[in-house]
């Protein structure tokens, strides 16, 4: 899919989102900050910016969305790795028992 595909894809899914939820182009402009003819321009796949994008899921409550979009990244199977080295195997046991122990064999 080519760049401009891509573009046109995104500005017809945030323009089916404005509609689902019974949005004119201006009201979504006033509630993103935006104007009228920037959302016209995103709609239609026009070229924009990533804040843009962030200003328009706010405006349609939205936002969340970017959590399925680009997930929290969790711990790589690397640092796993790294960290399974570190990780205790067993409990060591308490200095004062020991001590107990040896005054007990006498």
């Amino acid at each position: 899919m080519s760049d401009n595909a891509i573009l046109r894809e995104i500005g017809d899914r945030l323009k089916s989102k404005r509609l689902s939820r019974n949005l004119s182009q201006q009201r979504l402009a006033e509630n993103s900050g935006l104007n009228r003819t920037t959302v016209r321009d995103i709609e239609k796949g026009n070229n924009s910016s990533l804040l843009t994008l962030i200003q328009l899921l706010r405006g349609l409550h939205s936002l969340e969305e970017f959590d399925s979009f680009l997930p929290e990244p969790g711990v790589s199977p690397l640092q796993l790795a790294k960290m399974k080295g570190k990780q205790r195997r067993r409990a060591s046991p308490r200095k004062a028992a020991r001590k107990d122990e040896r005054e007990a064999d006498w």
